[in-house]
């Protein structure tokens, strides 16, 4: 699904020659592997966004665009990687023997894996060490668990950033930063694009939260009333950042009967997402085509 809002601009400045865009791409999991079809689209029209802001897969999906990969690049990866059961039972084992135990501490109980290992086996090669070798500007949102507070990672080392930002808690070991306990960004704020607003001419939020599978006749188990009980503070947080202030386009794509670790189902999300793609050129088609768009604000 998607939402279009006009942004009505007062200013009496001409209009930008080439509107520029920024985007947020947000966290839920597999689910955001949806996030690749935005990228393609976004390579179709040649657009290089200004700003990405991401949480959770988001900021993986988002510094992957970041570093310079296609939306392409990006999709044959993700399938060739999580997308094949045997090449990333292998990415696993590969792990081994020296970092298997500190990896995964002592077995395999929930909340030993350490994510930021586990994502040195599965990124890109082409993925920089620091946010400064970026060829996009972007923000990484993680959460303070002891500060309860939001925590916005754009310089210094990006690996340690984006394994924070996807520190999912009982699944994954929370990451320091700066001193600072760190863990999944989605929590706190599941589609950043509030960290958009005055970047750009164009604003795009992509919200990959879904919904619970099932229906009311299901029973949920312990696991997936754990997660589905963080959808529903997602999208309540989701709801009251859109009463604030929307983006120019919030995309929804059809991702509710995945699960948040479904990710050896990248296949079957990338099929069933793809609908996304011509909601998303018709509302760039309609927001570009219009003379009237102003570039945005100066903000600090």
């Amino acid at each position: 699904m998607t939402e279009t809002r006009l942004a009505h601009q007062t200013s009496s400045r001409p209009a930008a020659a080439h509107p520029t865009v920024a985007i947020a791409f947000g966290g839920g999991g597999a689910r955001g592997l949806a996030h690749i079809h935005v990228i393609e689209v976004l390579d179709e029209y040649a657009i290089q966004p200004t700003l990405i802001a991401g949480s959770s897969i988001g900021a993986i999906m988002g510094a992957a665009m970041a570093a310079g990969l296609s939306g392409r690049e990006i999709r044959e990866h993700t399938l060739s990687s999580v997308g094949d059961r045997t090449n990333a039972l292998n990415r696993i084992w590969s792990l081994r023997p020296a970092s298997l135990a500190d990896a995964w501490g002592s077995g395999f109980r929930f909340g030993q894996f350490n994510l930021e290992r586990i994502l040195k086996a599965f990124l890109h090669d082409s993925m920089p060490d620091c946010f400064e070798d970026l060829q996009i500007p972007m923000k990484v949102i993680t959460a303070d668990f002891f500060g309860q507070s939001e925590h916005v990672c754009e310089s210094g080392e990006l690996l340690p950033a984006l394994a924070a930002s996807a520190a999912l808690p009982a699944v994954f070991m929370p990451v320091r930063i700066a001193g600072r306990v760190m863990i999944d960004g989605g929590l706190w704020n599941p589609v950043p694009f509030d960290h958009l607003r005055g970047k750009a001419d164009i604003t795009i939020g992509v919200d990959v939260i879904g919904k619970p599978p099932g229906d009311h006749l299901s029973t949920p188990n312990s696991i997936d009333s754990l997660f589905g009980a963080s959808q529903l503070t997602m999208k309540s947080i989701v709801a009251m950042k859109l009463r604030e202030g929307a983006p120019d386009i919030m995309l929804r794509p059809e991702v509710g009967r995945f699960r948040v670790l479904d990710f050896l189902q990248a296949r079957d999300v990338l099929a069933a997402t793809a609908g996304i793609r011509d909601e998303l050129k018709r509302a760039l088609d309609e927001l570009l085509s219009k003379p009237s768009r102003q570039p945005p604000d100066s903000h600090p």
